[in-house]
């Protein structure tokens, strides 16, 4: 088996990847930066969100696991003095893949080529001007036009992150879907939207439309970009999905309580 490590550069992560490389390559594992079956992520979750942009072009024959060396993660669940455990049981194969679903993000220009992205945890949109205004359609038929900050499209894996702190519910991350959530929306007796988060299984779409012409700020998880020229911004749940090794049961709503509130 080849495998891959991504570190988060600190002192402690470095120490970690040295020990976890030379640990597998004692059971005959193969360093692998190029072409690896499993990825170790040392850090937290933000580390496996690199991990996932380096190697998005081959999701589909590669497996995530996460060492966390900060807070436990939803990502990165395994603790540093489990390093022995965890290599053990990669060098015996003994995990099971589990898949969870990405959102595509097309930008869809008037002038010059389209562009695709994947992301693991959300996309968000805003303007560089005071008010991000934008016709949302679902599925083809006009729903709203958005007046506000920003507008934040999130995986079920990404519905603990960035979404939650705006208001967005947690989705379970089997569930085949995608969320959209206001950020700060203008809602007075002259402009209306929804107000609430909007939760669109895999077979649905959102285009959001320009009112102006004007550039925009994006993200990909944690890759800011710059859109100009843009005629229309496509969200889907995207026919790729992520790959995570596991070893163990993952309890996702407790690693939810854990997080958000045990003040253990």
């Amino acid at each position: 088996m080849k495998f891959c490590i991504q570190s988060r550069l600190d002192p402690q992560s470095n120490e970690l990847m040295g020990l976890a490389r030379s640990y597998l390559e004692e059971f005959g594992l193969l360093f692998d930066e190029e072409n690896p079956e499993i990825v170790i992520s040392i850090g937290g979750d933000g580390t496996l969100l690199h991990a996932f942009h380096r190697f998005a072009h081959k999701l589909d024959k590669i497996a995530f696991v996460g060492i966390h060396t900060g807070h436990l993660g939803f990502y990165a669940d395994w603790k540093p003095s489990e390093l022995e455990k965890l290599v053990l049981s990669i060098a015996k194969k003994e995990y099971n893949v589990v898949e969870y679903p990405l959102l595509e993000v097309q930008v869809q220009r008037n002038n010059k080529e389209s562009s695709t992205y994947l992301a693991l945890n959300e996309a968000t949109i805003k303007s560089p001007d005071v008010t991000l205004v934008m016709d949302v359609e679902l599925n083809g038929n006009h729903f709203e036009r958005f007046r506000g900050d920003g507008l934040c499209v999130s995986t079920p894996t990404g519905s603990t992150a960035y979404n939650k702190a705006l208001g967005g519910a947690i989705i379970h991350p089997s569930l085949q879907a995608f969320q959209i959530t206001e950020m700060a929306s203008i809602n007075n007796r002259v402009f209306r939207t929804v107000g609430s988060s909007l939760v669109l299984p895999a077979h649905h779409n959102c285009m959001l439309k320009p009112v102006n012409e004007q550039q925009f700020n994006m993200t990909i998880d944690h890759i800011s970009v710059i859109e100009t020229d843009v005629k229309a911004i496509i969200f889907n749940v995207a026919n790729e999905k992520v790959r995570f090794a596991r070893f163990r049961p993952f309890p996702f709503w407790e690693r939810v309580h854990e997080s958000f509130i045990s003040d253990k």
